[in-house]
């Protein structure tokens, strides 16, 4: 097993590497100028968009609802990266790693909104009368012929990541070993469990997965979110102390005038590249996963959609993630203790609650979030898969070979599930992002179009 971490170590420092660091940040940037800090100026527009009905839908116009579609993008991000994966980068990264996770997260939010306009402008319909999208049909149906090969990879690496990512391993895993640790039931007993109930909803398609996620996901939010304020608010003192840390760990002016020692640079190398990582796993921004879903929403405007998309950055990354960070490095067990994962989480929601409510609050928040990222995984790894042949004769054959890696994956250690997490994404990322830029200008002009359009609208309306 030694020698499987060391390979996997070997490859995640490979493709985590300066070019996917750059590539990534350099993207975002890129989207971030280009389109006026969109992420900023938009970002109200983009959630009042969710709650708003658009006007004028055919039946046509997409298989799920703007907010079903939505729902299911934070199914698939709000998991174990946003508590287990926060632990595991404050672990392996320090508190800077927490730094690197905000600044993904917000230029991914623009990374995000251009994936989103992109899916819904080049999706298409399957032979069963389906909407299909994502990168590999906007790099195909925007790029042209020649660029078949690169929505081929992208294809086939979404796959990988969801039978072998992001979709199975690290979730059932977070989900076995949290529900056991909190309520004492045999591993194996909650491996059965989830994997009959996993069954039962991914065999029912993008309906079925979008119901549950509908139901699901803003309820765990919410609940979520008011457990970890309270525990934020018992520790409000330390919050000075806390964001020192996290700014001073994330870029040490030593390092950045020469350093005083190589430790300096290493630690704030890896700090980076450990929030990068660990960002890109719970928001998916240049992943190319979410398209997939987004693509299926009911929407005649590919720029509406996209704005909606962008805020799953917002929540997951921004809200969900900085939350757990703080309420872990604030019970300061970050540096009295060797906790790591879902232990780590645990222990820091234990520290103020009585009666061992916080890790209930973490082991419950764990079991729904990383169930719903199980079920949107599916789909995004269904649909992968139909493209790759060319057919949706083999979804079903998916599907099962989907519930047996759920099946298996309680019995499997955390560290090389969450080194294979990571080298999946970056290989799923890059073949998007390349797709993202060289479609840059498309995303660019329908953008201004959609602004000045309405612009005219709203000068109409008041004459």
């Amino acid at each position: 097993m030694d020698t499987v971490i060391h390979i996997l170590e070997k490859i995640q420092s490979i493709v985590w590497g300066p070019p996917t660091l750059v590539l990534l940040i350099g993207t975002g940037l890129y989207f971030t100028f280009r389109l006026g800090f969109l992420q900023i100026v938009h970002l109200p527009r983009a959630i009042r968009y969710i709650f708003e009905k658009e006007e004028g839908l055919d039946n046509d116009d997409g298989d799920v609802s703007a907010f079903a579609s939505l729902c299911t993008t934070l199914a698939a991000t709000i998991g174990t990266g946003s508590i287990v994966g926060v632990a595991t980068a404050l672990r392996a990264g320090g508190p800077g790693a927490l730094f690197w996770m905000w600044v993904s997260a917000f230029v991914g939010m623009t990374t995000k909104y251009a994936e989103g306009l992109l899916a819904v402008k080049y999706r298409t319909i399957d032979e069963n009368g389906q909407v299909a999208g994502g990168p590999m049909y906007y790099i195909q149906n925007g790029l042209g012929k020649n660029w078949v090969w690169l929505a081929k990879i992208f294809a086939l690496f979404g796959v990988i990541t969801a039978l072998l990512g992001c979709g199975t391993f690290p979730q059932v895993n977070a989900i076995t070993e949290s529900t056991s640790l909190a309520f004492n039931i045999p591993i194996w007993i909650i491996g059965i469990l989830v994997t009959i109930a996993v069954a039962c909803v991914i065999l029912g398609g993008i309906n079925s997965i979008s119901k549950v996620a509908e139901f699901i996901v803003p309820l765990m939010a919410l609940f979520y979110v008011i457990g970890s304020l309270i525990i934020i608010f018992a520790h409000i003192g330390t919050l000075p102390s806390v964001f020192k840390k996290i700014f001073e760990s994330a870029f040490n002016p030593y390092a950045m005038f020469g350093g005083l020692s190589g430790t300096v640079i290493i630690s704030v190398m890896s700090a980076l590249r450990t929030g990068v990582a660990r960002g890109i796993y719970t928001n998916e921004a240049g992943l190319g996963s979410s398209p997939i879903v987004v693509a299926a929403a009911k929407t005649n405007s590919c720029v509406r959609q996209g704005l909606i998309s962008m805020t799953s950055v917002f929540f997951t990354t921004i809200i969900i993630c900085t939350m757990t960070g703080i309420v872990i490095m604030s019970s300061g067990l970050l540096d009295t203790t060797t906790l790591d994962g879902s232990f780590l989480s645990n222990a820091a929601y234990n520290s103020v609650l009585p009666y061992n409510i916080g890790m209930y609050i973490v082991s419950i928040g764990l079991i729904f979030f990383s169930f719903t990222t199980i079920i949107g995984w599916c789909y995004y790894g269904e649909r992968c898969l139909s493209y790759l042949v060319n057919s949706v004769n083999f979804s079903f054959v998916f599907k099962i070979a989907y519930i047996v890696c759920i099946a298996v994956a309680p019995y499997l250690s955390l560290k090389p599930i969450w080194l294979l997490a990571d080298i999946t994404n970056a290989l799923m990322a890059f073949p998007n992002l390349i797709g993202l830029l060289v479609l840059s200008p498309v995303v660019i002009s329908e953008t201004k179009k959609f602004f000045k359009e309405e612009k005219n609208r709203n000068k109409k309306s008041l004459e």
